[in-house]
């Protein structure tokens, strides 16, 4: 692994990738702790204290920049939940399916139409907050140096262009770094919380000794899970492809053999974001509208077996949704049919293509469980423990981080690899 590391330096394209995405991942993390203008930090951070599980999981996707109410205290879920809304779009709205078949400039429609959905969802949240803080719940009180429609205009225009930033760094260092840019904001949000959760594990009770172990015992938990998520993460289904052997002019073509390599879990750690975002969307509406109702039902499933349910079914569905989006039986199907191939056993045309729909079935199944129970089993010791390294270190968060780090060492390897250096994948 260090030997990789060090390799990866030694090429200057790639150094100059990495150093840019650590970069930007560094100033990301100076803006967490940039308080919005007019904001009593103090009080704040005294009134976020006794704030409800809903707002405490929201703060985790934020790295803390929530409790700070920093310029980025809206972090990348509004962003996260454009992409959704785009993605059922797809399947929904027939223009926007032919954008996501138009190739490149297909693309770039679907990501401006994101842009700005984006920000309209970042407006509709920046209000949210400050409607929220401002209530009886939290009592906070603004600066008065100017007037109050002044003030409550400066402190929504700041979040909004928090979020616009964010989004603009997350584009920034998937065009010119290394790895997706909004994970990898969302893998060091998770990891910063690392280090005061630990303390706050090990202070969690009067026995300091007792504290220490029961820290360490979750580790290693965690360490032995490890090994299981990345075998899962990296599994593959492989379909045999047979090719038959055509003269073409004097030569002989075809006659090999390959395979379609088929992931169990194709859709990454995308199911567990998407889930994570629908989850606490909740929250997001309890803060904009502040009715207790409404919070009864974010708190609901924000925690307990509300939340429990929810995680596991959302993550299968999406497991499944993402995987069909992902990738088209149909397409393969024809891909292999003019390339003269078949699979073993199977008729070409309308039976290859139902053979690949089942085998996607029945291997997505068991990768969307895998990664539901990882994320839901943490969520339920946290319950009854009030562990917050459970709640930070928990299934949801190290899926993430492991699914975001494979992905970006996958990235390195290719890179690598081009310039003839072994990868981290022995």
């Amino acid at each position: 692994m260090l030997s990789s590391i060090i390799d990866a330096f030694k090429v200057p394209e790639l150094r100059k990738k990495i150093l840019f995405t650590l970069a930007i991942l560094a100033l990301y993390r100076f803006g967490a702790y940039v308080p919005v203008p007019g904001i009593p930090f103090h009080d704040f951070a005294t009134s976020f204290q006794d704030t409800g599980v809903a707002m405490t999981m929201l703060d985790l996707f934020t790295g803390g920049a929530l409790s700070n109410f920093s310029v980025f205290s809206l972090g990348i879920m509004p962003y996260i939940t454009a992409s959704i809304i785009m993605q059922l779009m797809q399947g929904v709205i027939p223009a926007v399916g032919r954008w996501a078949r138009e190739g490149d400039s297909g693309r770039r429609k679907i990501t401006q139409v994101t842009r700005y959905l984006t920000l309209g969802l970042g407006l509709i949240n920046a209000i949210g907050y400050l409607l929220l803080f401002q209530s009886p719940a939290y009592g906070v009180a603004f600066s008065n140096e100017l007037p109050v429609w002044l003030t409550n205009v400066v402190i929504v225009f700041t979040l909004v262009a928090g979020t616009a930033f964010i989004m603009w760094m997350g584009e920034l260092i998937t065009q010119r770094g290394i790895g997706n840019g909004m994970s990898l904001i969302i893998f060091v949000s998770i990891v910063s919380r690392v280090p005061s959760a630990i303390f706050s594990s090990i202070n969690l009770t009067s026995d300091l000794g007792m504290g220490i172990a029961v820290t360490a015992l979750i580790l290693v938990v965690v360490l032995a899970c490890i090994p299981a998520i990345i075998y899962v993460e990296r599994a593959q289904r492989r379909i045999p492809v047979n090719y038959a052997k055509r003269v073409q002019g004097r030569k002989m073509m075809g006659g090999q053999s390959t395979y379609i390599p088929l992931k169990v879990n194709a859709a990454g750690v995308i199911p567990i974001i998407f889930a994570s975002c629908i989850i606490y969307f909740p929250a997001q509406l309890a803060a904009i509208f502040n009715v207790e109702w409404l919070t009864v039902v974010a708190n609901a499933c924000s925690t307990g077996w509300v939340n429990w349910i929810l995680t596991l079914v959302l993550i299968v569905f999406f497991a499944y949704f993402y995987t069909s989006m992902v990738f088209n039986p149909q397409e393969t199907a024809d891909n292999i049919k003019k390339q003269g191939g078949f699979i073993p056993g199977v008729r070409p045309g309308a039976a290859t293509v139902q053979y690949i729909k089942d085998v996607i079935n029945r291997i997505t199944l068991p990768g969307g469980i895998f990664i539901a129970v990882i994320a839901v089993v943490p969520t339920i010791i946290f319950f009854f423990t009030d562990n917050q390294l459970i709640q930070s270190f928990g299934g949801t968060s190290i899926l993430i981080m492991i699914g975001v780090a494979l992905d970006t060492m996958s990235k390195v390897e290719s890179q690598l690899k081009m310039h003839n250096y072994n990868g981290f994948f022995k």
